[in-house]
């Protein structure tokens, strides 16, 4: 059982016969009333995105949710492949299911693939990823008194903002939960 209080992004539970999982998550204490919980949340298998607010007390049975390393392969037609690593079976998912990992995600790149009951629903990008910067404005040599960010486009197609000595063709590791830069390697 997980309580309502305890949500984060990426827990997935069981709710009116339904499977859930937590999209974004806000813990409200108004200043007068009682807290409560503010989220939205996916369904699973229909990806239907709903807003709700729960109780901080109330509790939900937690779902078993599979987790599996998978290599992504390609995308054809609206379809991104991946393969699963033991048995080189390969799965295809819509770019719903995808989208938030795709960010990240070269080809050839492992991935972890969450599914439901054998139904892959979500894709997610390993935690730390190293990309090349292809596209950035030139940073201005003494720039840097104000500790100022520009942005960054990367091999994926994400914008990146990186500091002003981030050129055009280096390398950044990128921390995938937040979206941020980390360095350069």
């Amino acid at each position: 059982m997980v309580s309502a209080g305890d949500f984060k992004k990426g827990v997935t539970f069981e709710m009116d016969g339904h499977t859930f999982t937590i999209i974004e998550f806000q813990h409200v204490k108004p200043g007068k009333g009682a807290a409560f919980v503010r989220t939205k949340i996916r369904n699973v298998i229909t990806g239907a995105v709903v807003e709700k607010s729960f109780n901080p007390t109330e509790r939900y049975p937690k779902a078993q949710v599979e987790t599996r390393e998978m290599e992504y392969l390609y995308e054809d037609g609206g379809l991104y492949y991946f393969m699963d690593l033991e048995s080189y079976e390969q799965i295809p998912l819509n770019l719903s299911q995808v989208e938030e990992a795709l960010k990240y995600l070269k080809e050839n790149d492992i991935a972890t693939v969450k599914s439901l009951k054998g139904v892959a629903f979500s894709v997610a990008a390993p935690n730390f990823v190293e990309l090349e910067v292809v596209k950035t404005d030139p940073g201005f040599k003494g720039d840097t008194a104000t500790g100022a960010n520009k942005p960054a486009t990367v091999e994926t197609g994400a914008i990146i903002t990186v500091p002003l000595f981030v050129e055009q063709g280096d390398k950044i590791r990128i921390d995938t939960r937040t979206g941020d830069y980390m360095e350069r390697v």
